[in-house]
């Protein structure tokens, strides 16, 4: 079988109509290049250059094969930059988990910012709770997830990409949706959506270590492990919740949200984990898009 080297030196040798040109073209000296020639006339056993002491020619053949050697060598060189743009992060793809909560702010500006950053690399979207997400990690099913602080940090790689507060969610019309901000207080004995303690653990943890600081106790009502579902029981007038701010962007009607006073909620956090063992070259890319994220928010905030 011939080499690329063989195909080179006959492409060379075919546009310059020259040994000696073509032989400079390369950086070779003319009996190596005529022996590459030899070479693949033989390995196709078949003419391709018509020589004489005053002129070079192509063959029929040498016609033919000319086109074929071109794109066999734009395939070997965009096969090369393909493996080079892959192993530098350039190309390839990420399997991203993220919770439902992300999705409302922070996971459409990631793709948008990553989309710009790195156009070569494909996100692949996976919506699962942390939990999940952290099992698909360890076993490979997801490359990147985007998770409650519920995990092992030794085992992971982590950087905090959110901070937000809680937010009190009411249906239209309640006394508290009056007031420019609620007092935990104000919480003592309501009605009250909470989450889920197995889908929803980190806000279920959460709530519950707020109001027995508070010293307040809630009624609750339901336990739910999503943010848009428990909106729509708020709307419905079942209870009160605490809700992250970022589902503000939900713009769920009939459901209004005001602040906590100052000082009363706690700091809701979004991290991105990946494994320190996964050699997907993609990874830095997308830790760098998350880097710029956090600073962007810093900066705003």
């Amino acid at each position: 079988m011939f080499e690329l080297s063989h195909l080179r030196c006959f492409v060379a040798v075919a546009e310059e109509l020259h040994f000696g040109r073509a032989a400079a073209r390369l950086n070779l000296t003319q009996p190596p290049l005529s022996r590459q020639i030899q070479l693949l006339e033989h390995t196709l056993d078949v003419r391709l250059l018509e020589r004489t002491s005053r002129s070079v020619s192509l063959t029929r053949a040498g016609h033919s094969f000319l086109p074929e050697a071109r794109r066999l060598l734009r395939l070997a060189e965009g096969a090369a930059l393909a493996a080079r743009r892959t192993a530098s992060g350039d190309v390839g793809s990420i399997t991203l988990g993220f919770t439902a909560a992300s999705g409302y702010d922070f996971l459409p500006r990631l793709i948008t910012h990553f989309r710009s950053a790195a156009p070569g690399i494909d996100l692949v979207l996976k919506e699962m709770v942390s939990t999940d997400q952290f099992e698909s990690l360890t076993s490979g099913l997801i490359d990147v997830g985007l998770v409650r602080p519920t995990f092992n940090r030794r085992e992971v790689v982590s950087l905090c990409v959110v901070r937000e507060p809680l937010l009190l969610a009411a249906p239209s019309g309640h006394p508290l949706t009056n007031a420019p901000e609620v007092q935990l207080a104000d919480l003592d004995r309501q009605p009250m959506v909470t989450y889920s303690p197995y889908e929803a653990r980190y806000f279920y943890d959460l709530l519950a270590t707020l109001f027995a600081t508070a010293g307040i106790t809630p009624r609750y009502v339901q336990h739910i492990s999503q943010v848009h579902s428990i909106l729509g029981l708020v709307k419905a007038g079942i209870g009160l919740a605490l809700v992250p701010r970022a589902a503000r962007n939900l713009g769920f009607e009939g459901v209004v949200l005001r602040p906590l006073a100052l000082g009363t909620s706690p700091t809701v956090e979004l991290h991105a984990i990946w494994r320190p063992a996964n050699a997907n070259p993609a990874i830095p890319t997308l830790h760098s898009t998350l880097q710029r994220l956090v600073s962007k928010s810093e900066q705003d905030d």
